[in-house]
């Protein structure tokens, strides 16, 4: 009986590899690819122990860890999982539920006042990165971070530029913390995030734009940073961070981030 491989094995070996890839991309983002790349090789070693020399003595070790080898795996990956889980929770994964909203929802109103925030939103950071003045923004999209809100003071106040420079002005009692926009309102001020293990990340960052890319990594929500010592303003989403970029390319990005 010969070895035969049929679609079903061929679309079984294209959806791991597809799940290989993607968990490899998730843990590179991380800095936890080292591990990552530590267990495929453990998992080859006990393959070619248990399977291919058949050493009984080491192979029973191997097989022993193996069997535990799925509460080890939550351990240590437990940040990378929840993350993986909410992306996959996350509304913005299901276009067809957008598309409905907007063929029956009301459109051109709720586009107005988005342009609008928006708007705001790129005026107050220009206006902070002329003056040197560091800020956090975090703009919810889908994902809840009603969390990350209760670390701070709730404002609940509508988006205004002037009120945003306010917020992060060096004096205010404020201006420590993110800023997070949900709902089309400034939803609480003085935020505490999670802070980034990316090692990739410059080392002349600090812990605004490690905070950035942390609360993208464990949401999908748009964090925007205004750098007190260069005045640079830069974005993150995704766990990716782009720097030094101007108001006008802040405008481009947001207007299509939030469109979809």
């Amino acid at each position: 009986m010969g070895f035969q491989i049929g679609i079903k094995d061929i679309v079984d070996i294209f959806l791991v590899a597809i799940l290989l890839y993607q968990t490899f991309k998730l843990l590179k983002r991380t800095g936890a690819i080292s591990i990552f790349i530590g267990i495929l090789a453990f998992i080859i070693c006990w393959f070619l122990v248990s399977y291919v020399f058949k050493m009984e003595l080491l192979g029973g070790i191997f097989d022993r860890v193996v069997s535990v080898g799925a509460f080890a795996l939550i351990v240590l990956f437990q940040e990378e999982i929840r993350r993986f889980f909410s992306r996959i929770g996350s509304k913005r994964r299901w276009s067809y539920l957008n598309s409905l909203k907007k063929l029956f929802g009301n459109v051109p109103e709720e586009k107005e006042t988005t342009d609008y925030n928006m708007v705001q939103i790129v005026l107050a950071c220009r206006n902070l990165a002329k003056s040197s003045t560091g800020g956090l923004i975090v703009l919810t999209r889908t994902n809840d971070l009603s969390f990350y809100s209760q670390t701070g003071e709730y404002i609940n106040a509508t988006i205004n530029s002037r009120l945003i420079e306010n917020i992060f002005f060096k004096n205010s009692p404020l201006h420590d913390g993110a800023l997070i926009i949900s709902a089309q309102k400034l939803k609480a001020a003085a935020c505490i995030l999670p802070i980034s293990k990316n090692q990739s990340i410059p080392k002349r960052m600090g812990l605004r734009h490690r905070a950035a890319v942390g609360i993208t990594e464990h949401s999908d929500a748009i964090a925007i940073v205004i750098s007190e010592e260069t005045g640079h303003i830069s974005w993150a989403i995704n766990g990716q961070l782009t720097v030094n970029v101007k108001p006008e390319q802040l405008e481009h990005f947001l207007s299509e981030e939030l469109s979809k």
